[in-house]
């Protein structure tokens, strides 16, 4: 749902080039960059020229009526009883075949901390730009803050902000997240880290469930995935997405795959913005209380050998709303092999995609390929066929 995509250099003529790269600059000319772009937000007529993006992905935005067709499914049902998992497995592998994305219900996320984390991402953006910036995100690496890509690309910016962080998987008492505020922003913000600390577990323990009722769909039983990702190593995003003069001219996240495996998504809300490519279409996934928004990335489509699809969508951005979003992308161990599980009948399907590791893909999209509807398949080009002769994946 969100863009974990860098600049892209790649030379190969058949693949979309991305946009040209600002380079940080010691002197102070990215700061000055940022400066200017945040003013931006206060604009009341047309938007500059490196917000305009081309016709054929804005259009239609505003006009857009139509809701994509999603399941609402009770994961806390799936796992209480075998007929809940039934009709879960059911629901998801029926989305997941076409567009890959549905709704869940029976988290298990406190509303009072979902709404703590969104209010915590409202204060951070409304912090002076001084502040915000001791977080900067360094080049060539997905976790910091970001306001409109600015310091990477020259056209095409999104109108957004944002602040990505990392949060590793583990079952002991992980300050992972909360060190990353009180480091890089001050011990003032210890308390904003604490909440973003409970909210990634309660968010790694939403996603693993997911992953037990996607194993179950694919008939490789509950504990499969969640085995593969419970050393995983994921991402939290904070997004802002300010009031834009001329909406119908930009993005705040242009039309991309998320290289993830699983990206799980909270709107505040009743503001819209997601829209998913489907039949020739846009269609939102409108903001409901209580639900996240659950979408196949590139990593899990490459897990299932292409069964479950990793779908085109864009956040798009409105005159007179804002509108913040929180997105937690579900990764595997940096090191791990990502493989479809060994065939189970005597004439599999051919491989699609050739091993490899979330490392490998994640410097990919970094630095060399601006994330799109085809990186799972500039990605496979890129690393070279698929091998048929390595072992079967496990999910340890």
């Amino acid at each position: 749902m969100v863009d974990l995509s860098n600049s892209a250099t790649m030379s190969t003529p058949s693949m979309e080039i991305a946009l040209g790269c600002i380079p940080a600059d010691p002197n102070g000319i990215e700061s000055k960059n940022v400066t200017n772009v945040l003013d931006l937000w206060h604009l009341k007529k047309e938007i500059p020229a490196p917000f305009v993006w081309p016709h054929a992905d804005t259009h239609p935005s505003s006009l857009t009526t139509t809701e994509l067709d999603v399941p609402v499914v009770d994961v806390g049902a799936a796992l209480r009883s075998a007929a809940g998992m039934r009709h879960a497995a059911a629901q998801v592998a029926a989305a997941c075949a076409s567009h890959g994305f549905f709704q869940v219900t029976g988290h298990g996320v406190d509303p009072a901390l979902a709404r703590a984390a969104l209010d915590g991402a409202g204060g951070f953006f409304d912090l002076p730009l001084a502040t915000k910036q001791r977080a900067r995100r360094a080049p060539g690496t997905v976790t910091g803050y970001a306001s409109a890509h600015a310091d990477r690309f020259a056209s095409k910016l999104p109108w957004k902000e944002t602040l990505s962080f990392g949060h590793d998987h583990d079952d002991g008492d992980s300050r992972v997240v909360v060190d990353y505020f009180t480091s890089t922003l001050g011990d003032d913000f210890k308390d904003l880290g604490e909440v973003y600390q409970e909210y990634c577990k309660a968010m790694e323990e939403a996603s693993l469930a997911i992953m037990e009722v996607l194993g179950v769909s694919l008939g490789l039983g509950r504990g499969y995935y969640r085995d593969f990702f419970a050393d995983g190593s994921s991402i939290m995003r904070c997004n802002y997405y300010p009031r834009c003069p001329e909406p119908d001219r930009t993005m705040g996240t242009g039309p991309h795959c998320d290289p993830s495996a699983l990206t799980i998504l909270l709107q505040d809300g009743a503001v819209d913005g997601l829209q998913v490519f489907l039949d020739g279409a846009w269609r939102s996934v409108r903001p409901k209380p209580g639900e996240l928004v659950v979408n196949i990335g590139d990593t899990f489509m490459a897990l299932s050998n292409g069964r479950y699809k990793s779908c085109l969508h864009r956040a798009v951005v409105h005159r007179e709303q804002e509108r913040r979003s929180l997105a937690y992308f579900l990764c595997p161990r940096h090191d791990r092999l990502v493989r479809p599980p060994p065939p189970s009948s005597p004439a599999p399907a051919p491989r699609l995609y050739p091993d490899f590791t979330w490392a490998d893909l994640m410097r990919f999209t970094q630095r060399h390929y601006r994330a799109d509807s085809r990186t799972l398949d500039a990605f496979a080009r890129w690393l070279g066929p698929p091998s048929c002769s390595a072992p079967p994946m496990s999910p340890g």
